[in-house]
């Protein structure tokens, strides 16, 4: 089986909008995800238009192996690739602030 590759920033916004979806879908996961973030179920359109939502998604997704784990086997990637998915997003590598 052949993984899928985040290659650019398109990529990388794609990939964390298929984890928004996946978090949507899972009964466990969004409340949490939610409380985490203090957002409420019908602001997250809203929210994900904000810099740093789609970076937010996929750091709650690293955040957890298990998680991780089953995210990117529902995604056909390796999980190493949601790590690379947000260095490609703004505010998603430490040194963004510094490149701006």
């Amino acid at each position: 089986m052949t993984k899928k590759v985040v290659t650019t920033r398109q990529d990388a916004e794609a990939l964390a909008i298929s984890a928004l979806a996946y978090l949507a879908g899972d009964p466990a996961l969004l409340p949490r995800f939610l409380a985490l973030t203090g957002i409420e179920a019908h602001q997250i359109r809203q929210a994900a238009r904000e810099p740093g939502f789609l970076a937010g998604v996929l750091r709650f997704i690293l955040a957890h192996e298990p998680t991780l784990a089953a995210f990117a086997e529902q995604a056909g990637i390796a999980p190493a690739a949601v790590g690379a998915a947000l260095k490609a997003l703004p505010t998603g590598d430490d040194d963004y602030l510094a490149s701006t």
